[in-house]
């Protein structure tokens, strides 16, 4: 071979190292319409600049996503290359085969782990010993609440007089369905903006009042538990919650109607997602601006949510979407996001000083993402939350007794973990 040939051959293995000869790999991902996926995709170019990688985001309402990412994973090969997993989803993903194993990759190139929330890597993070998702968004619950309510002398001489005790923030689920029905009564807004509509929104905000009301999905055994006494108790006081302390019509409300609740000062709080508080206090969206804080769930466990990223397992581009999450998922993009308004998952992100000056009650939400629980992670677990979606809005709605709702959530919660084989 002479000289030039071989100069030739390593000019071309040059050029298909560089960032110019992946030109034409464009990854595709199917993302929720949320703040976080807005931040991201005003930072794509920076990511394309540097590997020369494109990446298109289709962005869509939480409830098509399913249906959707399941239908690629079937195919021979996925539409979607980066894959958006919500937590709901990582123990159905990683079972039936659908995303890559993240061991190999993240032990090739050093990544890592260390930075990540405890609480995150073992929500959308690992499955039965394995790494198949990095986190990337975290949507703990908690109380957000009214201060200038909270605040108000006549509302709170008022309380006194009613209670016998100071008007504070609720330690209890009780205490605080109590708070909610007073200030129904007295402060001319609703108690709570609650999302009660059938289906994940109603099953979203009657988990805080479980957690925090000492209920469980499951024991250690994988036995539902959803009709224990402690379950009763609570969703007792949710619905209590609903008939008097919640705005007329919230049996049909979603997260998006409960906000504008909120937002336009017709409710003293709301059971929600900690990334309401930026949007609630920012003037344009919220006549409450300024006026509204953030705590951890009366009772101390809220629910924990998020997401992780994740590898489709019939991409063709898998090094690629790799070289993506390493990027999305570094410490200067994490932080950069953050500062901007996102929902970090990781303690450097948190406790960034320009983070934390941008949005103070940072500090809050990781306590608060700290020792939250989410809701069980197995094969069945979108099946598991429709249950329970139908069956807490017929208790609800006075269709069922609590205890009939419950006990057929729970007969429907076992045979699912006996499909799963989980049960022991």
């Amino acid at each position: 071979m002479n000289r030039l040939v071989k100069w030739s051959l390593v000019l071309v293995l040059v050029l298909l190292l560089t960032p110019t000869a992946l030109a034409n790999v464009t990854l595709r991902a199917l993302m929720e319409d949320v703040p976080e996926t807005r931040i991201i995709e005003q930072l794509l170019p920076e990511f394309e600049r540097k590997t020369g990688i494109k990446v298109q985001f289709e962005i869509v309402q939480y409830g098509d996503m399913h249906a959707k990412l399941v239908t690629q994973f079937l195919s021979p090969r996925s539409q979607y290359d980066i894959v958006q997993v919500d937590n709901y989803w990582a123990g159905e993903f990683p079972a039936a085969g659908w995303i890559e194993p993240l061991d190999k990759y993240v032990e090739r190139d050093k990544f890592d782990l260390s930075q990540y929330l405890p609480s995150m890597l073992e929500m959308v993070g690992y499955y039965q010993g394995k790494l198949y998702m990095i986190p990337q968004y975290n949507y703990a619950m908690g109380l957000i609440y009214r201060t200038d309510l909270m605040e108000d002398p006549v509302l709170q001489q008022k309380f006194e007089a009613t209670y016998g005790r100071k008007m504070e923030l609720p330690k209890t689920v009780r205490e605080y369905v109590e708070l909610c029905e007073f200030m129904q009564k007295n402060a001319g807004v609703a108690g709570s903006a609650m999302q009660a509509g059938r289906g994940d929104p109603i099953v979203m905000e009657w988990s805080n009042y479980l957690f925090s009301n000492g209920g469980a999905y499951y024991d250690e055994n994988w036995r539902a538990v959803v009709n224990s006494p402690q379950a009763i108790e609570a969703t007792e006081l949710y619905i209590r919650n609903v008939k008097n302390g919640a705005p007329a019509g919230a049996l049909s409300y979603n997260l998006d109607d409960a906000y504008r609740v909120m937002s336009q000062g017709r409710a003293f709080s709301m059971i929600s997602y900690h990334w309401m508080l930026p949007q609630l206090n920012d003037p344009a969206n919220s006549v409450v601006a300024g006026k509204v804080a953030l705590t951890t769930m009366p009772g101390g466990k809220g629910l924990n949510g998020g997401w992780g990223w994740a590898i489709a397992h019939n991409s063709q581009y898998k090094e690629e979407v790799w070289e993506f999450i390493k990027w999305v998922e570094s410490k200067e993009i994490a932080i950069k996001r953050a500062v901007m308004g996102g929902a970090p998952t990781r303690y450097d992100a948190f406790r960034d000083p320009q983070v934390l000056a941008n949005w103070p009650w940072y500090a809050e939400v990781e306590k608060i993402a700290e020792d939250a629980k989410p809701v069980p992670e197995f094969t069945y677990s979108t099946q598991m939350i429709e249950v329970l979606g139908r069956e807490l809005s017929l208790a609800a709605s006075g269709q069922k007794t609590v205890k009939a709702a419950l006990d057929e959530a729970a007969r429907a919660l076992n045979q699912l973990a006996r499909s799963a084989g989980l049960q022991k």
